[in-house]
């Protein structure tokens, strides 16, 4: 694109699937730096890739031919088959669906990339449902308190089944 100047730097937040703790101190730096070279791989610019037990957190600078959901899709498809190839972790490996994505000004940069570098220490102080729901209040994002709260996919659809037979009954 001709005459075409931007910096667009994203945050994203995506969790494993049932949001179980499996991403291991052995192989996460691994990952973190697999990301990376993915975001290298699709003309994305990494600032920061790094997590914890049951998340990762990208900052990069958006490439603005590409969409924020296919750098997505693309990142966690290629990293879940990663992890899934080398036998990470027992059974089939998955990332949830869906993911946070947050924007930030050329200034705010080194505070958004100290805050993800230092996730280890940050998690031991707060969950990441915690840090998640601080996120989307920061931003002002409208989020449903029920669907954010952190529960195993067969725990979701019951209690999908309650909060819609509680509706009917009001």
């Amino acid at each position: 694109m001709a005459n075409t100047f931007t910096q667009l730097n994203v945050q994203t937040v995506f969790a494993v699937k049932g949001r179980e703790n499996i991403l291991e101190p052995e192989f996460r730096n691994q990952l973190f730096g697999y990301i990376s070279g993915i975001l290298k791989n699709i003309k994305q610019y990494p600032l920061a890739v790094n997590g914890y037990k049951d998340h990762v957190h990208i900052f990069f600078e958006l490439n603005p031919t590409s969409s924020l959901s296919d750098v997505l899709e693309i990142v966690k498809a290629n990293s879940s088959k990663w992890i899934n190839s080398n036998r990470f972790v027992m059974g089939k490996f998955e990332w949830q669906r869906g993911y946070g994505g947050f924007t930030y000004s050329r200034s705010q940069r080194d505070r958004v990339i100290k805050y993800i570098m230092n996730q280890e220490k940050h998690h031991n102080r707060k969950t990441f449902k915690d840090e998640y729901l601080e996120i989307l209040k920061k931003f002002e994002i409208e989020y449903d308190e029920f669907s954010t709260t952190i529960l195993s996919p067969l725990t979701r659809l019951f209690s999908s089944y309650f909060k819609k037979l509680v509706k009917s009954r009001i």
